[in-house]
C-alpha cells in the first residue's frame, strides 16, 4: 500500500516550488514559511554549537533554506528581522572553516538582502570589508572584492551617493593610515578600480592614495604610484573599451537577417538590437559632458606632497624599496615637479649620483630629469647636470647608442629651461651633427633647430640659419630672461592689425589725403568712422532741481593736435628701438577696442589666408615642447629614439617579421591562416567559395535548365556575360535626380578657334562628331574616383548617358558620355562655367515616326523603356546619334 506524503515532506522537497508560491500570495502560505523559518533557525543553533562536527547533509539543507529565506524575507519583515545579523554573525565568527559552498552562499544571501533594501550598503561594507583584509582565502577574498565593488557602483549609477561613498572612503582612508601595515593594498585596489571606472574621481580618493604612497610596504607604494602615473590612461582606455563593447553595427544585423532564416527569435533580436542603438544615441546627445580632472591636478598640496616622497623614498637611505619602485617614486616626483613647477633644489643633488651609463635603467632616470625641469628652475642648478651628462656620455670614445641618449636627454633638459646651457658646451655639442652616426647626427641637429629658436646668439653665425639671423638683427628674437614669463596673446592678431592699418591708408587715399610720413601716426578715425558727423548737443540744467550745472568740456573747441613730423633717420632709430616691441602693439589692438564679431570672422579669414606664420608657429611649436611633459610625462623610449635610427642587425629583423605571425607550432598555409583570421573577426566567405562548396543536388536544376535554353537565350546570355547585364540596375523610375540621359544645351556666340577650349574639339565635316577620348581630356578629370566600367555605372545613381550640345558661331558639337566613360563630361563642363550665359534646357522634341523622345527612357511611366537599347555600348551610341540626327542642325549655314 502507498505511503501517504505528508505535508512538510512536500515542503522539504520543493523549496523552490514553495517561494513561488510564497512570492504569488503571501499571505496564504504563511504557516508553509513559518515551518521552513522553524527549521532554519534550528539548524542555526546547532551549527553555532559545533561547527566543526556539522554533518554534511545538514550544511545542504541549510543552505537551501538560507538561499528561500533569502529570497521571501522582504515579505515577512517581522519574522525575518533578525535574519541578516545571524548571517553576519555566521560570516564573521566561522568565515575560515565554513565550507565553500556555504560561505558563498551567505555572501550572496546578504548582497541578495541589499537589493531588496532589506539592509543598507553600510551595513553591507561594515559585514564584507573586516574580511576581505583578514581572511587568507584567496577565493573568499576575491568574491568579497566583487561584491564590495559592485555594490559601490550600484549605488552611484544613477547619480551619486556622497553618503556611502564618505563612509567607505573614511574606512579606507583610516586603513592606510598605518604605514606598516600590509593590508592598506585592498584600499588601493578599490580606489584604482572606482576611479577607473569613473565612481570616485574626489579629492578625497586621491588624498587616500597619498596616505598608501607614503607607506612602508612596497606593494601599496607601487600600486599607490602607478595610480598617479597611469590612472588618468587607464581610465581613458577603459571608458574606450566600454563604448566599443557597446556599439552595435545595425548594418552587420540587417545583412545578416535578409541572408539568414527568418525566425521570431532572431527579429526579436534585431528589434532590441535597434532599441539599444536608439538609447546609445539617445544618451549621446542628451549626457552633459563630464570633466574629468587628473589625479595631479587634484592634490591639495603638491609641493609638501613631493619633498615627503623624496624625502622617504629616494633620499632616506635605509629605504628597502627595490630599485624598479624607486624610479616610479622618482618618475612621480619629477612628474609633479614640471607640472606644478615646484622647487625642490636637494632632488637635483640626487641626480649628480646617478647620471652615468653603467647605472641601470639610466635612460629612465636621464627622463625624469627632463621632467623635473621648468622655466623657474634656477639656470645654476641645471647647469652641473647637463655638464655631467656631456662629461659621461657624450665622447668621441662612448658608443653611438650612449652618445645619442646623452644629446637628446641635453635636448628635453633645454626646452624647458634654455638658459642652463652655456655658449661653449653649446658650440661643443653642436659639432656632432657631422657626425656618421645617423642617431647622433639627429639628436645634434636637434638641439641646432631648438637655439635657433631660443638663443641664436649663442651659436656662431655660420650655425644661425637665415630665419634667426634676420630675426636677431631685427629684434624679433631675443632670449628671454630667467623668470620672464611670456604673455598671452591672440592667434594672428596682428594680422588683423596689419589688414586694419592698411584700410586706414587706403581710405586716406580715396578721401585725397596725403600719405603720412615717417613717424607719423595715423589717426583711429581714419578707418571711416568719423565722429564729426555726430552732433553733441548739451541740455542747460537751470531747471534741474538740485542738480549742479557744470561745464562740459566735450562741447569746447579742443584744436587739434599737430602731428609732429619726424626726421627719416630719427625714425629709424626709433624704428629700431621699438622693433622688440611689436608684438605689444598687436596687443594693444585687443585691450583698447573691442573685436566685433565681423572682426573675428576676418581674422579667421586671415589666418586661413596666411597659412603659416613663422613666427605664430615657432612660438606655438615651443609651447608644445615645453607643455609635452606635463600630462603625458618623458619615457625612456623617447630618450632612446635617436639611437634607434641606425640600421638594424639580422636577428632584430627576423624577429620582428615573426613579431606579427603569432604561435606557428601549427604548419598552415597563407590561405588558410586568413581564413581562420576571417573567422576569428566573424567575417563570412564570399560568394564564389559558397557556389563552390555548395552541395550537387541543389546545382543539378540550375545545370539542367541550361542545357534546356534555346540557341537565342544562350546568345543573349553570352552577349551579357561579356558586356556586363546592362539590366541589373535600370532604376524603377526616373525624376529630376535621377534621370536615364543627363541632356544639355549651351550656346556661345564666340567661333571655336577664339575659346582656348574649344579650339581643341575636333571639328566634324558633315555631320555630327561624337568623341570619347578619356586620354586628350585626363587633365581636366575632376573624379578619379568615379565609376570606371559600365558596370560600375550602372551600380551608381549617376545618369546612363550623357548627352551635351555645345554650339559656336561656326560649329556645333555634341558629346556623349556613358558607363564611365566621363572624361568628355569634362572639358564641357568647363565650357558651361566659362560661358557667361546660363544653361538652357529645352524640351526633348518629337521623332519624325510621330512617337515621343521621351519614350526612350525619359518618361517616368515607362522606366525600363531604355533597357533594351542599352545592351552595348555600341547600341547605346547609334542611339545617341540618331537622337541628335532627327533633332538638330549641327553646320548653321548648309
Amino acid at each position: 500500500m502507498r505511503r501517504k506524503v505528508t505535508a512538510l515532506e512536500k515542503v522539504d522537497a520543493d523549496l523552490a516550488g514553495l517561494q513561488y508560491r510564497i512570492r504569488k500570495d503571501p499571505l496564504a502560505y504563511e504557516k508553509e514559511f513559518l515551518e521552513v523559518w522553524s527549521q532554519y533557525e534550528a539548524a542555526h543553533e546547532k551549527y553555532l554549537a559545533d561547527p566543526i562536527g556539522a554533518d554534511a547533509n545538514g550544511l545542504v539543507t541549510w543552505r537551501e533554506q538560507i538561499d528561500m529565506v533569502a529570497h521571501v524575507a522582504e515579505l515577512y519583515p517581522q519574522i525575518t528581522a533578525g535574519f541578516p545579523d545571524d548571517l553576519r554573525e555566521v560570516l564573521t565568527r566561522h568565515h575560515a572553516v565554513l565550507e565553500p559552498n556555504l560561505r558563498e552562499k551567505i555572501v550572496s544571501s546578504l548582497t541578495l538582502l541589499r537589493r531588496k533594501d532589506v539592509v543598507d550598503s553600510t551595513y553591507i561594507h561594515t559585514a564584507l570589508f573586516p574580511i576581505l583584509i583578514t581572511t587568507p582565502s584567496k577565493t573568499l577574498r576575491m568574491l568579497l572584492y566583487q561584491k564590495i565593488l559592485s555594490d559601490i557602483r550600484n549605488v552611484n549609477s544613477k547619480a551619486s551617493n556622497h553618503r556611502v561613498n564618505r563612509t567607505m572612503q573614511t574606512v579606507l582612508f583610516n586603513l592606510v593610515s598605518d604605514p606598516t601595515s600590509p593590508k592598506s593594498i585592498w584600499a588601493c585596489k578599490l580606489v584604482r578600480e572606482l576611479w577607473k571606472r569613473q565612481v570616485w574621481k574626489d579629492s578625497k580618493s586621491v588624498e587616500i592614495m597619498v596616505r598608501a604612497s607614503l607607506s612602508d610596504n612596497e606593494k601599496t607604494v607601487s600600486s599607490a604610484v602607478a595610480f598617479f602615473l597611469s590612472g588618468d590612461k587607464e581610465r581613458e582606455e577603459f571608458v574606450d573599451e566600454d563604448s566599443e563593447e557597446e556599439n552595435i553595427d545595425m548594418r552587420k544585423i540587417k545583412h545578416q537577417a535578409t541572408i539568414n532564416k527568418k525566425t521570431n527569435k532572431k527579429k526579436a533580436a534585431m528589434e532590441k538590437a535597434a532599441v539599444r542603438v536608439k538609447k546609445q544615441e539617445r544618451k549621446k546627445t542628451t549626457a552633459p559632458h563630464l570633466l574629468n580632472f587628473s589625479a595631479l591636478h587634484l592634490l591639495q598640496d603638491p609641493q609638501g606632497f613631493s619633498e615627503t616622497l623624496y624625502e622617504k623614498h629616494l633620499a632616506n637611505k635605509r629605504s628597502k624599496l627595490a630599485l624598479e619602485t624607486k624610479l616610479l617614486v622618482l618618475s612621480l616626483v619629477t612628474r609633479l615637479v614640471g607640472l606644478h613647477k615646484l622647487t625642490v633644489i636637494p632632488l637635483y643633488s640626487w641626480f649628480i649620483r646617478h647620471l652615468t651609463p653603467r647605472q641601470q635603467s639610466v635612460t629612465s632616470i636621464l627622463a625624469s630629469l627632463a621632467q623635473a625641469t621648468h622655466n623657474l628652475v634656477p639656470p645654476d642648478v641645471i647647469e652641473p647636470l647637463i655638464q655631467k651628462i656631456a662629461n659621461e656620455f657624450v665622447s668621441e670614445g662612448s658608443a653611438s647608442e650612449v652618445c645619442a641618449a646623452g644629446i637628446n636627454a641635453i635636448r628635453e633638459i633645454c626646452v624647458r629651461q634654455p638658459l642652463s646651457m652655456n655658449e661653449t658646451l653649446l658650440q661643443d655639442l653642436v659639432e656632432y651633427r657631422r657626425s656618421k652616426d645617423k642617431g647622433v647626427s639627429m639628436a645634434a641637429k636637434g638641439l641646432l633647430s631648438l637655439y635657433r629658436d631660443e638663443g641664436a646668439e649663442m651659436l656662431r653665425k655660420k650655425d644661425r640659419g637665415k630665419t634667426a639671423t634676420m630675426g636677431l638683427r631685427s629684434g624679433d628674437l631675443k632670449q628671454q630672461k630667467f623668470g620672464e614669463e611670456q604673455l598671452g596673446e591672440i592667434e594672428g592678431l596682428e594680422l588683423l592689425a596689419r589688414w586694419k592699418e592698411e584700410q586706414k591708408k587706403r581710405k586716406r587715399a580715396e578721401q585725397g589725403l596725403p600719405e603720412p610720413e615717417a613717424g607719423e601716426k595715423i589717426d583711429d578715425e581714419d578707418d571711416g568712422f568719423n565722429s564729426d558727423d555726430w552732433e553733441v548737443a548739451s541740455a542747460d540744467s537751470s531747471d534741474s532741481g538740485d542738480w549742479i550745472r557744470v561745464s562740459d568740456s566735450e562741447d569746447e573747441a579742443v584744436p587739434d593736435a599737430k602731428k609732429r613730423k619726424v626726421d627719416p633717420e630719427e625714425a629709424d632709430e626709433e624704428g629700431q628701438e621699438t622693433a622688440g616691441d611689436e608684438p605689444m602693439d598687436f596687443m594693444k589692438l585687443a585691450t583698447s577696442q573691442i573685436l566685433t564679431p565681423a572682426d573675428l570672422a576676418k581674422l579667421k579669414e586671415l589666418r586661413l589666408e596666411a597659412e603659416v606664420d613663422k613666427a605664430t608657429g615657432n612660438r606655438k611649436r615651443k609651447q608644445d615642447m615645453e607643455a609635452r611633459h606635463l600630462d603625458e610625462g618623458l619615457t625612456a623610449e623617447q630618450i632612446e629614439a635617436p639611437a634607434r635610427l641606425r640600421k638594424s642587425t639580422k636577428e632584430e629583423r627576423v624577429a620582428l617579421a615573426r613579431e606579427g605571425k603569432g604561435d606557428r607550432d601549427e604548419h598552415k598555409s597563407t590561405s588558410a591562416i586568413r581564413k581562420s583570421k576571417k573567422e576569428a573577426e566573424g567575417k563570412s566567405t564570399t560568394n564564389k567559395e559558397k557556389a563552390r562548396k555548395k552541395n550537387f543536388l541543389m546545382t543539378i536544376g540550375k545545370a539542367k535548365s541550361k542545357q534546356k535554353r534555346s540557341l537565342v537565350d544562350t546568345r543573349n546570355a553570352l552577349t551579357n556575360h561579356t558586356h556586363g547585364r546592362f539590366e541589373y540596375h535600370i532604376p524603377a523610375c526616373f525624376d529630376e535626380k535621377r534621370l536615364a540621359i543627363a541632356y544639355s544645351r549651351l550656346q556661345h556666340d564666340t567661333k571655336t578657334a577664339d575659346d582656348p577650349l574649344g579650339a581643341r574639339l575636333p571639328r566634324p565635316a558633315a555631320g555630327p562628331v561624337v568623341f570619347n577620348d578619356r586620354e586628350e581630356f585626363a587633365p581636366f578629370e575632376r573624379r578619379p574616383d568615379g565609376p570606371q566600367t559600365m558596370l560600375d555605372c550602372l551600380h551608381t545613381d549617376a545618369p546612363q548617358l550623357s548627352l551635351h550640345i555645345v554650339s559656336f558661331a561656326d560649329l556645333a558639337v555634341m558629346a556623349t558620355y556613358s558607363f564611365g566613360r566621363h572624361g568628355p563630361d569634362v572639358p564641357l563642363q568647363r565650357l558651361d562655367r566659362r560661358a557667361r550665359r546660363p544653361t538652357r534646357r529645352r524640351p526633348a522634341p518629337a521623332r519624325r515616326n510621330g512617337r515621343s523622345a521621351r519614350v526612350s527612357g525619359f518618361n517616368s511611366q515607362e522606366p525600363y523603356a531604355l533597357a533594351n537599347r542599352l545592351r552595348s555600348p555600341l547600341q547605346a551610341l547609334l542611339f545617341a546619334v540618331m537622337y541628335l540626327r532627327d533633332t538638330y542642325v549641327w553646320h548653321h549655314g548648309e
